[in-house]
């Protein structure tokens, strides 16, 4: 086998790595057309008084309750939106502590703050999703919900993990932003717990650029939901609110973006059945190679095919193996090498580590001096050692057999010299 390409060696590839997003790729004529009549009609706001229900806004909630199978469902301005109006229609508030894993976007620790609430982190598996086991174990009297992530395209444990919840009445969110068009045994994801939140960012399966979708079997999560996302309350919305009235916040989206997204769920079962193959191709594959540990959930059912993530040995051979990977022309990544400032581990949230708040004090880990909750490399150590030996590959709906190949040699290649 040539020497490796880090070596002097001649690469496996050389053409530049399939690094698209997915859901902007598949913008064309059918969302120009879209957009451009919203600007023909004059209509950008959602809750102008005539046509409300016709708006674009709610044709977009319409797609997402028949996709998931849902009653609800409320288009906010972005994921961290939607979570935020999750938490606050599942009462969550001062004081209250939400369970987090702590491998996620830094919008989910993010968000449990603005609404007061403490998080409380909990280690993941080898799946990349949330270890209910460990989850258990950090259930206190003060735990009001829990925000299960299905990272990186996986679905986490749900069965496992409602199973617990549902003992101490503890509200299940969501967070699907990764993972949107995902299953579990058969159930749409986002559709399982009390709530399910979405993202539209650019990098997402499908995509407004900015934008997110709150969705619930619960008449009364969805109002409290509509209520806070929409500073002027109820008066656009309901003809017949069955919830006291609060203050909210300004969380609508925009019939452009709207415009924008509508019919893209209709390409989302063709986008993931490519992904889907890509991946389970991959890991069957990457099975021969005894030196590499995959979770048995890797290139299943239960798994998009977004991303690729295996395991060496330790930090130092997943930091080198990414290093020859590149080199040989398949652009990873060790997936926490403690100097990247990558914003989906713990240790990397600067405001949780020191527990500031924006006016620069402590709040809400203040309200519970009683309780003293620390945050370091020490809080979840297993998410720490597990993401230090995981060597990551973007992956997308446009991947071909050929770039599959190269994957498979280049990693046959890097194994053979370095594992």
């Amino acid at each position: 086998m040539d020497k490796l390409a880090l070596h002097g060696g001649r690469p496996v590839r050389t053409k530049p790595w399939v690094s698209k997003y997915m859901g902007s790729e598949e913008l064309g004529a059918a969302e120009k057309a879209r957009v451009l009549d919203v600007l023909d009609k004059k209509r950008i706001f959602r809750y102008l008084p005539d046509g409300l229900e016709a708006s674009e806004c709610s044709a977009l909630e319409d797609e997402y309750k028949s996709f998931l199978g849902t009653k609800y469902a409320l288009a906010v301005n972005s994921g961290t939106s939607a979570l935020i109006c999750a938490l606050v229609a599942c009462g969550v508030g001062p004081g209250d502590e939400v369970i987090i894993p702590a491998y996620t976007w830094v919008a989910t620790a993010a968000a449990v703050t603005m609404v007061g609430a403490v998080p409380v982190l909990c280690e993941i598996d080898a799946s990349l999703t949330l270890d209910p086991v460990d989850m258990a174990k950090r259930i206190t009297k003060r735990t009001k919900a829990l925000i299960v992530v299905h990272m990186r395209g996986i679905s986490a444990a749900m069965d496992e993990i409602l199973a617990v919840t549902k003992q101490h009445g503890i509200r299940v969110i969501e967070d699907a932003a990764q993972a949107n068009g995902g299953t579990y045994k058969g159930r749409m994801l986002g559709s399982i717990g009390d709530v399910g939140c979405f993202s539209l960012q650019q990098s997402k399966v499908i995509t407004t650029g900015e934008g997110g979708m709150l969705v619930t079997d619960s008449e009364e999560l969805w109002q409290r939901a509509v209520l806070y996302h929409d500073g002027a309350g109820y008066q656009f919305r309901f003809t017949d609110r069955k919830i006291p009235a609060f203050p909210g916040q300004n969380y609508r989206l925009t019939e452009l973006q709207a415009a924008l997204s509508l019919g893209q769920l209709e390409k989302m079962p063709s986008i993931l059945r490519q992904t889907h193959r890509n991946k389970e191709k991959i890991i069957k594959g990457l099975q021969k190679q005894p030196k590499i540990h995959l979770a048995p959930v890797f290139g299943t059912e239960h798994d998009l095919g977004v991303s690729l993530i295996f395991y060496v040995a330790d930090g130092k051979k997943a930091r080198d193996v990414a290093e020859a990977l590149t080199a040989e022309g398949i652009q990873a990544f060790q997936v926490y090498d403690g100097v990247a400032n990558d914003q989906h581990i713990y240790v990397n949230w600067e405001f949780l580590l020191a527990k500031r708040d924006p006016w620069g004090g402590h709040y809400p880990w203040s309200l519970a001096p009683e309780r003293e909750i620390e945050y370091s490399a020490g809080t979840c150590p297993k998410t720490l050692a597990l993401l230090s030996r995981a060597v990551q590959i973007h992956l997308n709906h446009l991947v071909a057999d050929e770039d599959i190949d190269d994957i498979l040699d280049a990693v046959a290649k890097v194994a053979t010299h370095l594992l």
